[in-house]
């Protein structure tokens, strides 16, 4: 377990619904999350945690039929608020998928697109930009004599690991995993764990995950969704030794999910 202090919000909830068309998919989160902390979303498949993880960085705005009411507050600032600038708040809070998706571009070019795209046009930036973001996901070593190979030619843990290079090439402050390592083998799921470890010392993250040893490995706080709803959130060793919810040591105990 970890033994990070908690004690900055950065991301702060109330009473947040999402809708897909009739449906409640997730009802009246109220949650905090620490910043430069790992907090893990765990529960069964179909409880609105990775739904809810989309709402941090309005993903779920590009799902047609889809509402979100309540409020979700980054630093203080409203981001359901219709004037934010949907550009902005995803160069603050990066993403990376379940699985790998590289661009069908040059290791280099992954990195570099964004960053080009938003402004960034002299080579030697770019360059850096690479390296860096190369470096801080643990990848630079690896690449460094192939950036202008494909992607595609990398592991899958690689990929991955590209992938969240390329998040944190725009500098967010924030990073969302939903389930980073699902698709992976033990070795690459170890090294995207250590990775985690590392980089929550510069972002705050948050990992949706069935796997609920990786929750108890890496996170500092974990938040359990049943139906939906968020059943209980606490400090990681206080939910799998301690759970002040039946329905979590139910799930945590393998009684059902």
């Amino acid at each position: 377990m970890n033994e990070t202090i908690l004690h900055d919000t950065i991301i702060s909830t109330d009473d947040l619904c999402v809708y897909y068309g009739d449906k409640l998919a997730v009802k009246n989160i109220n949650m905090e999350i620490q910043r430069n902390a790992v907090t893990a979303f765990i529960g069964p498949s179909g409880c609105g945690k990775s739904t809810f993880l989309r709402c941090i960085n309005r993903m779920n705005d590009l799902i047609p039929g889809c509402r979100v009411t309540g409020k979700i507050e980054i630093d203080g600032l409203d981001i359901n608020q219709k004037q934010i600038r949907m550009e902005g708040l995803r160069q603050m809070i990066g993403m990376v998928f379940q699985r790998p998706n590289p661009f069908f571009k040059s290791i280099f070019e992954n990195i570099a697109y964004a960053p080009r795209f938003h402004g960034t046009k002299k080579k030697a930036d770019l360059e850096v930009i690479v390296e860096q973001s190369l470096r801080k996901a643990a990848l630079w070593d690896e690449v460094k004599d192939r950036l202008h190979e494909s992607a595609l030619a990398l592991s899958g843990g690689q990929q991955q690991r590209l992938c969240i290079a390329r998040a944190i090439a725009m500098e967010p402050s924030i990073l969302l995993l939903d389930e980073p390592a699902s698709a992976l083998d033990p070795i690459s799921t170890a090294k995207i764990e250590d990775l985690i470890l590392e980089l929550k010392e510069e972002y705050t993250i948050v990992i949706v995950t069935h796997n609920m040893h990786q929750a108890a490995r890496i996170s500092d706080e974990t938040a359990f969704f049943l139906m939906g709803e968020l059943i209980e959130k606490d400090i990681t060793s206080n939910i799998f030794t301690a759970p002040g919810n039946k329905k979590t040591e139910e799930y945590i105990s393998g009684r059902f999910g």
